[in-house]
C-alpha cells in the first residue's frame, strides 16, 4: 500500500505545546511528503497564530471547532485529512527525529492498519514528569501497556501514539464519546471489524504529561471508572488483572493491620515489592529523586485507579442506569 500520512492533532488550551509537537515535526528525516490537521477543540487560547508559523514550513491545515471532546475532534481531523493512513497524536507530545521513518519502515515491512507506539521520557522533563512517565510504563506498575508491551494479548493502542488506515477508520467508525477510554474502545472495534493491530517498538514519542499529583490522581481515578464501563461494552475483553490496583491497595491495608498485630510477613513482601520497584526506577532514571517519587506516583496511580475501577463495578452491576447517566462527567456530549 503506497501510503500518504495524514499526522491528526487534537488541542485545547494549549498553543505552547503544539508549537514544541510541531518544531519536531519540521525536524522529522522522513523524506516523503506528509500533512499535518491541526484541530482546535473550542479553545479559549488559540493555536491558530503558532500554527501559521509554521505554514510554509510543513504541509499543515488549522481547524477551529466547537468543543466536543478529543475523540469527536480526532474524527473531524481525520474526516478532513487527505492521506490514507493517519496518525494519531497528543498535543503534550514531542517526536524523536526518526518517528516518522520507523513508522513507515515497519508499515513497510509488514502492513497493518492499525499501530501503537510507546511513549518515553526525555531529558527535559521534570523529576515528576520523569516519575509519572515511570509508572505509566514500566511493566512492574502497569504491565507496560503503554511503553512497549510485546506478546501479552492483542496490543491495545493508545491515541497519543496511535495510526490507523482510513480504511479502519471508516468501518470502525472512529472515537467515541467516552473520555477517557475512547482508544480501548476504538481498538476493540477495530478488532470486531476485522483488523489487526500491531505495536511499532521503535516509533516512540515523548510524552509530556503535563500534570501536577492532583490531576494524576483525577486521571488514573477515570480510567478506573472507565474500565468496567468498557468492559460491559465490549464482552470478552475484561482480564483479572483490572482488579489488581484495587487488591494491592485492600491488600496495603490489610498487610498493615496485621502488622500492628504482630504479623509482619504480608508488609515485608510489599516493602520487597516497592524496593524492586525503586531499584528498576533508579537504574532506568539515574535519578534518586525520579526513583523515590515513582513510589509515591504508584502510590496516586494505584489508589485513584483501584477506587475508580472498585466504584464504577458496584454502581454499573447494582444499578439499571446506563453508563452515561452514572457517569455524566466521562461523556462528551453529541453535537
Amino acid at each position: 500500500m503506497n501510503t500518504f500520512f495524514s499526522i491528526v492533532v487534537p488541542v485545547y488550551n494549549r498553543p505552547e505545546e503544539i508549537r514544541e509537537l510541531l518544531e519536531s515535526l519540521q525536524e522529522q528525516d522522513f523524506q516523503k511528503d506528509f500533512e499535518v490537521v491541526i484541530v482546535e477543540d473550542g479553545s479559549s487560547q488559540s493555536s491558530e497564530e503558532v500554527v501559521n508559523r509554521f505554514q510554509g514550513k510543513l504541509n499543515i491545515s488549522y481547524y477551529f471547532k466547537e468543543n466536543s471532546g478529543p475523540g469527536d475532534s480526532r474524527n473531524f481531523g481525520m474526516q478532513h485529512a487527505k492521506g490514507n493512513y493517519f496518525i494519531i497524536l497528543d498535543s503534550d507530545c514531542i517526536l524523536p527525529k526518526q518517528y516518522l521513518s520507523e513508522v513507515d519502515k515497519e508499515l513497510t515491512r509488514e502492513f497493518v492498519h492499525c499501530f501503537g507506539g510507546p511513549d518515553a521520557a526525555d531529558d527535559s522533563f521534570t523529576t515528576i514528569q520523569k516519575a509519572i512517565n515511570y509508572v505509566m510504563t514500566s511493566f512492574l506498575t502497569t504491565g507496560g501497556i503503554r511503553g512497549g508491551k510485546k506478546g501479552v494479548g492483542k496490543f491495545q493502542p493508545r491515541s497519543f501514539n496511535m495510526g490507523i488506515s482510513k480504511e479502519a477508520f471508516e468501518k470502525a467508525g472512529g472515537f467515541g464519546r467516552i473520555h477517557p477510554g475512547e482508544d480501548p474502545d476504538l481498538t476493540f472495534r477495530i478488532w470486531k471489524a476485522g483488523f489487526e493491530t500491531r505495536l511499532f517498538p521503535e516509533a516512540f514519542v515523548y510524552h509530556k504529561r503535563r500534570i501536577d499529583w492532583n490531576k494524576f490522581y483525577i486521571q488514573v481515578n477515570k480510567f478506573g471508572m472507565v474500565r468496567p464501563i468498557l468492559n460491559k461494552w465490549h464482552p470478552g475483553t475484561a482480564k483479572p488483572t483490572y482488579w489488581f490496583p484495587t487488591l494491592f491497595m485492600l491488600g496495603l491495608i490489610v498487610a498493615l493491620a496485621l502488622f500492628f498485630v504482630g504479623l509482619g510477613l504480608p508488609l515485608m513482601l510489599y516493602a520487597f515489592y516497592f524496593l524492586v520497584l525503586f531499584l528498576d526506577a533508579l537504574i532506568k532514571s539515574k535519578s534518586l529523586i525520579v526513583a523515590l517519587l515513582s513510589i509515591f506516583a504508584l502510590m496516586i496511580q494505584f489508589t485513584g485507579y483501584g477506587i475508580g475501577f472498585f466504584k464504577s463495578t458496584m454502581l454499573l452491576n447494582f444499578s439499571n442506569k446506563k453508563p452515561e447517566e452514572l457517569f455524566p462527567k466521562l461523556f462528551f456530549k453529541k453535537k
